[in-house]
């Protein structure tokens, strides 16, 4: 049933700007490296206990920095909308938080404080409200969401544990349209090998293999393989890549070096499988490898697999309504989500609808990170709008 102005003005109005910066500077005043986050959860689940919720602390197979868990149930028939975030960061220098104006700065402020502190507080906000008809709210917040430090195996082990709803949102920093597609993702690295040490140059024997050489020809081989891959496409998710992000070789310019270290990426569409595209990876370094007559080594590290979401689901209608209702009217087109996030794990995994849905922020994996206040407030409205609308028992 469409959302009553009434009911929009008073989940607004309920909104506590001050509330909402306080958490999301606590938050980012933590440092908590991927892998290193558990005093963050730890204080955001003494916070939410000390607010009167009940906070589950699943572990998620991940000991170090338990999850935190809250679930608001009403008690009554109807769906269970699930907020989820990400409180663990990229390994940077800390950088401490500072609110200027509409922004505040510091590591994670972006990437994802921020967008969680909304999503609690559009907890805060239903319970205050009365206004939640039925069903429940489900709030999760874990550690291990950041590639290559962490492997998102926290959140796969909570979801198949059934700490999930029966929509998700997520608040990372994307908002200008609805994701209905996404890539899997897979890193690689290789380290290219020759036998004996380190020598100069001119005492370079002259029936080994280069690395260097070896390297090149795997570089435009590669590219070959790219130019392939853009052929696998389609309109919501972009094509099939393979990307070279690093190479290094050597202690000097004339040195003739023993290995050469190569890194980057392996993005593919969603329903492809996962092991299909790390044999076919694994093929071609192979190839390079005999024809160089070098070793090459190759660790490849999956992130994630692919992510679809039904435009026309009940759920996507729901949260354009309180999308609209929040934004003067305006609704969101649909488009690609060009980076993988926890949306790729619930469709994968338990086919959950899922919308990657933040504030308008920036500087995402830089010292540079910033979140805007203002549409953190919005977001918690919207958020708070649509578990309105989702879990009432008469919603379709």
């Amino acid at each position: 049933m469409p959302l009553a102005p009434a009911v929009v003005q008073k989940l607004l109005s309920l909104v506590n700007r001050q509330r909402l910066v306080d958490t999301v500077v606590d938050l980012v005043n933590i440092p908590s490296k991927t892998g290193e986050a558990g005093a963050v959860l730890d204080r955001l689940a003494t916070l939410l206990t000390s607010e009167g919720f009940q906070v589950e602390r699943p572990t998620g197979g991940h000991p170090v920095a338990p999850a935190v868990a809250v679930r608001f149930d009403t008690g009554r028939p109807g769906k269970t909308i699930q907020f989820n975030g990400h409180l663990d960061t990229v390994h940077l220098p800390f950088v401490p938080p500072a609110v200027n104006g509409d922004r505040i700065t510091g590591s994670g402020s972006c990437d994802m404080k921020g967008g969680t502190a909304a999503a609690v507080e559009a907890l805060r906000v239903l319970r205050e409200s009365g206004e939640l008809t039925g069903g429940a709210v489900l709030l999760t917040a874990h550690d291990m969401h950041e590639s290559p430090w962490g492997d998102g195996k926290q959140l796969e082990t909570l979801i198949t544990d059934g700490y999930v709803g029966d929509a998700v949102l997520i608040p990372e920093y994307m908002n200008a349209a609805i994701p209905v597609a996404g890539r899997g993702l897979g890193i690689w690295r290789i380290v290219i090998r020759r036998p004996g040490p380190a020598v100069h140059e001119v005492m370079r024997p002259q029936d080994e293999p280069s690395v260097i050489d070896a390297a090149s020809e795997l570089i435009a081989r590669l590219r070959q393989y790219g130019t392939f891959l853009a052929s696998k496409s389609e309109p919501d998710a972009d094509c099939e890549t393979v990307f070279v992000g690093q190479i290094h070789a050597g202690e000097i310019y004339n040195q003739f070096p023993p290995e050469c270290r190569l890194e980057g990426t392996r993005r593919w569409l969603p329903g492809a499988s996962r092991a299909a595209v790390e044999q076919e990876f694994r093929e071609l370094v192979q190839k390079v490898a005999s024809r160089t007559g070098t070793t090459i080594d190759l660790e490849w590290i999956p992130v994630r697999d692919g992510f679809r979401l039904d435009r026309n689901a009940p759920f996507v209608d729901m949260f354009q309504e309180a999308h609209a209702a929040a934004s003067g009217g305006r609704k969101l087109p649909f488009g690609p989500k060009p980076f993988c996030d926890d949306c790729n794990a619930f469709w994968s995994l338990a086919n959950i609808p899922a919308i990657t849905h933040g504030p308008n922020a920036g500087g995402a994996h830089t010292l540079n990170e910033w979140v805007s206040i203002d549409d953190l407030v919005r977001v918690a409205h919207v958020y708070s709008l649509t578990a309105v609308q989702f879990c009432d028992p008469h919603s379709a």
